[in-house]
């Protein structure tokens, strides 16, 4: 029997495997404030939907017309959604994760802003926040053919504004979730960004032979799309070395990410030091375990250092640009070793590959349910009916605050 590591399918699976719910790593609440009151009414939230006579449904979205910080420049805007017809569905949304890059649209700073419209009844043109989330399909037009009632349904592209109690959009905008059993909303919610950007990063930018002694070697590994990274790396048998901040407590963040699945972990310091390169050459077996993937999402020194130790021919991929300096390319690596230098955005390509984005989701989340890829940790913030404007605003706001216990969610209760 092969010991060899399982290679990933180049095909991922369609048809997630049934299996018992994978409880959740605790979280955070964001903005405790908005804790729901114990509630008497005992029926299915979808039954206590504002709902009129005429079968109206009430929608709250939280949108901008100008552009700013989102404390100044986002507002709370209620309004009905008329029932869906021909191909549009109606849907409530479960969870919808607040993102840097979608703080960073409302700053007006992001490469890509969503049209904004007053297709919503507002007196200016806007747009609803947020990118990526989850939704519960609650009404269909005679139109719809793949989607009823009840199912789960994400974005198929970026822009459409998840920050929302309620949408309707037709059909061929959504991607459904094949089968739900066994995974929460946050799980489902927050697969498109970070798991998929590291499940393409890693899988399209190497020559790997997926024989177990082939590394990766990624700052920031502590974010979304490190730790996705480290377990997918492990799941396919790839050796990594993860570098994080020496902030208070980064000892218990190294053992975290090891039981993970990361291979080693070190500090920004180690890899700027003038011994990292002895380091690397002791764990890769003196140089013949190649590294042939970069991961970089903070750039300056850090991304260059992760550049050196590349085996000839390695790609270096940016994602982001946390520390804000530029990325620095050394003559040598570019002629003498062939390093390519690559960038990738997780929005144009989740764009211009549907396809291939619901099968790394599928994919994803077939994993998820099997116990072998956890969730990042989270800080939520609860939206029902009665939450104030102020509570959610606070809750965007507060991504731009330096480091937190975890990514900030909507998760959407009686609404």
């Amino acid at each position: 029997m092969s010991l060899l590591p399982r290679k990933p399918p180049s095909i991922p699976l369609l048809n997630p495997l049934r299996s018992s719910h994978i409880p959740a790593p605790p979280t955070t609440s964001l903005c405790p404030a908005s804790q729901p009151k114990p509630k008497q009414n005992l029926l299915p939230l979808i039954c206590r939907r504002s709902i009129s006579a005429y079968g109206y449904t009430q929608s709250k979205a939280l949108l901008y017309s100008t552009h700013g910080e989102p404390s100044s420049v986002l507002s709370l805007h209620t309004h009905s959604l008329s029932p869906p017809s021909g191909p549009t569905v109606t849907l409530r949304f479960l969870a919808s994760p607040i993102n840097p890059a979608d703080v960073n649209q409302i700053q007006g700073s992001y490469p890509a802003v969503p049209e904004k419209t007053t297709l919503l009844g507002t007196p200016s043109p806007s747009a609803v926040g947020g990118n990526e989330g989850v939704a519960e399909v609650v009404g269909v037009g005679g139109g719809v053919k793949t989607l009823q009632k009840g199912d789960w349904v994400i974005m198929r592209r970026t822009g459409m504004g998840t920050w929302r109690t309620h949408m309707q959009v037709e059909e061929k905008e959504l991607v459904k979730i094949e089968d739900k059993t066994g995974l929460t909303p946050i799980q489902v919610g927050t697969v498109s960004v970070n798991p998929c950007t590291a499940y393409r990063m890693l899988k399209d930018f190497a020559n790997w032979e997926w024989n177990g002694m082939e590394w990766f070697v990624q700052n920031g590994a502590n974010s979304g799309v490190g730790r996705a990274a480290i377990q997918l790396g492990k799941e396919w048998g790839l050796k990594s070395i993860n570098v994080i901040r020496k902030r208070e407590g980064w000892e218990t963040l190294r053992d975290e990410l090891i039981e993970m699945g990361a291979t080693k972990v070190i500090t920004e310091d180690e890899i700027l030091g003038k011994e990292f390169s002895g380091m690397v050459k002791e764990w890769t077996n003196g140089g013949r375990e190649p590294i042939r993937l970069g991961l970089n999402c903070v750039g300056g020194k850090s991304a260059t250092s992760a550049a050196k130790v590349l085996a000839p021919g390695a790609h270096l991929v940016t994602y982001g640009a946390m520390s804000k300096k530029p990325v620095e390319l050394p003559t040598g690596l570019l002629i003498f070793k062939g390093i390519h230098f690559d960038g990738f955005w997780v929005s144009k390509w989740s764009d211009r590959n549907p396809v291939e984005k619901k099968q790394t989701v599928d994919d994803v989340l077939r994993m998820t349910k099997e116990g072998r890829f956890k969730d990042i940790p989270v800080m939520e913030c609860k939206w029902d009916r009665e939450t104030k404007e102020d509570t959610l605003k606070d809750a965007v706001q507060g991504t731009l605050e330096g480091f937190r216990a975890g990514k900030g969610v909507f998760v959407f209760g009686d609404t």
